[in-house]
């Protein structure tokens, strides 16, 4: 029975572990620190305790988090240090690893629905976006993607491992664990083309028709500030979006490359996007920038 498996690191980069592990630590290190301050920004700024800055708050958690699970045991692998890990720790990854990007997947569909209430029925928006929808709306995303991965790892690790131990990954992902099991992985496989295949596509199409009613109400509308602020608010959503299904379709819609193009998206959502996302909607954003600087301006008082 096996009680610890060991991680090999990130495939094909013999020879680069002192670059990776200083490009790991300062994406690490990034992401932490530009998600705090869009957290800290939000709790502090009372403009900001809205809908939209709400939901960001949760995405800023997620994207602190995501980096979180794989980052401090890569950057032991890439020092040269321990690369085992327990039984515990490797069903801790797999199911906070899903958990976390599941959550995000349904975040950006909760987003994109309450951008599409404040632009195509901005009278009602206060009405239908309250604080009890919005609860329950992230409370949703949340329950939703702990039954999701709980099933996944349930369904992992209950599998009989009695052979190699030696996982040819980076961190303890389902598929990579999955391949040393001495048993049928038959029902892993299609409960896991459900949830990871059938259901972030649904919520791509559900995105994707918010935007489409969306762009018709912007074309709509007689005000140029009115157009500016909604194109302005609607594409950090957009972009941050694109970035986060984009690589995963790239890997479905090219199989004969995914041994190379898996392990550049996970290491791309795992580090880079969590990074951008704070980047992309202080740039954007005037509101945000504005309670950045009341945050780490020298006058921290209330306006």
């Amino acid at each position: 029975m096996v009680t610890h498996f060991i991680l090999l690191g990130i495939p094909n980069t013999d020879g680069l572990q002192t670059i990776l592990f200083f490009t790991v630590l300062t994406f690490y290190l990034c992401t932490l620190m530009g998600n705090l301050l869009i957290l800290s920004a939000v709790l502090i700024d009372s403009r900001l305790h809205t809908p939209m800055y709400f939901f960001l708050c949760n995405l800023a958690v997620l994207n602190i988090g995501m980096p979180s699970i794989g980052s401090p045991k890569l950057l032991t692998i890439l020092w040269g240090q321990n690369r085992v890990i327990s039984l515990g720790g490797c069903v801790s990854q797999a199911f906070f690893w899903h958990l976390l990007g599941s959550t995000e997947c349904l975040l950006y569909t909760v987003m994109a629905f309450n951008r599409y209430v404040a632009i195509c029925h901005p009278l009602r928006y206060l009405i239908i976006m309250n604080w009890r929808v919005c609860a329950l709306l992230a409370a949703g995303t949340w329950i939703a993607s702990i039954f999701h991965s709980a099933i996944l790892t349930s369904l992992t690790f209950t599998l009989p491992y009695c052979g190699s131990n030696v996982v040819d990954y980076f961190f303890c992902d389902i598929f990579p664990v999955a391949k040393l099991a001495c048993a049928d992985t038959h029902i892993l496989e299609t409960v896991s083309f459900t949830n990871i295949g059938v259901v972030p596509m649904t919520c791509f199409l559900l995105i994707l028709l918010s935007y489409v009613r969306i762009i018709f109400s912007v074309l709509k509308m007689k005000s140029g500030a009115g157009r500016s602020k909604a194109a302005s608010t609607c594409g950090s959503h957009m972009t941050m979006v694109t970035l986060f299904f984009g690589p995963s379709a790239l890997v479905y819609t090219q199989p004969q490359m995914s041994q190379v193009l898996v392990p550049a998206v996970h290491i791309f959502g795992n580090m880079v996007t969590p990074m951008l996302n704070p980047v992309i909607y202080t740039l954007r954003n005037t509101e945000v920038k504005a309670a950045l600087r009341k945050l780490t301006g020298p006058h921290m008082v209330a306006s």
